[in-house]
């Protein structure tokens, strides 16, 4: 059994992911939080919940997603995980942080360790990670079949898809990734995206104007 929680952190109102198995275990994915009130925010429900954190995941590298990597380093000693592909957006943080007149610390160590066709199994959980760029170079979904959700970082929206503008995006990428990766599930898998709220497979296949022609 796996329980997902979301917050919501930093000045990009950024979704990040906290997923929770039957013996309290959690992996935290794209790590948000940007500032004292949400460091203590997040530590808070750690401690009140008794969980242990044991993994870090990156759907990708975008400064957005990262600026807590360097807290949860130095809290819980955990390096992140990535695709291979984000690792010079990952590497560019400080220097795209500054460019919004953002400050972030220099990031942790990483692993490369997130491939197209793996399977990231979490404690009898597993989750299958699917390479769907077109957002960011190194953008990855994970699937759980089981408890049919998408975790897919800011590939699909309610209503609408990642930006495709910034470096190493690229628009008919990210529609043939969405169109292969994602469009193939059962309408009844829950979206969780980067930002906004909660979706289904079904109500963007239907309603999302980006898809219509997919």
């Amino acid at each position: 059994m796996i329980t997902v929680h979301q917050f919501t952190y930093n000045p990009f109102s950024e979704n990040t992911y906290l997923l929770i198995d039957k013996d309290n275990k959690g992996v935290l994915i794209d790590p948000g939080m940007s500032n004292p009130v949400e460091y203590s925010h997040f530590f808070e429900y750690i401690q009140k919940h008794k969980i242990e954190l044991v993994d870090v995941l990156l759907t990708h590298a975008h400064v957005d997603h990262v600026f807590g990597l360097n807290w949860v380093h130095k809290q819980f000693g955990l390096k992140p995980k990535l695709h291979k592909d984000d690792e010079f957006i990952y590497n560019a943080a400080e220097a795209t942080a500054n460019m919004y007149g953002l400050e972030i610390e220099s990031l942790p160590d990483y692993e490369l360790s997130l491939n197209e066709g793996d399977v990231y199994k979490f404690d009898g959980e597993q989750l299958h990670i699917v390479h769907t760029p077109g957002h960011s170079p190194g953008s990855v979904s994970f699937i759980s079949n089981e408890h049919r959700f998408v975790i897919g970082g800011d590939v699909l929206f309610q209503g609408s898809i990642g930006r495709t503008d910034l470096p190493g995006g690229n628009y008919d990428t990210l529609i043939r990734s969405i169109k292969i990766n994602l469009l193939q599930l059962t309408d009844d898998y829950k979206v969780y995206s980067g930002h906004g709220p909660i979706t289904t497979i079904g109500q963007e296949r239907i309603a999302n104007p980006f898809l219509q022609d997919v």
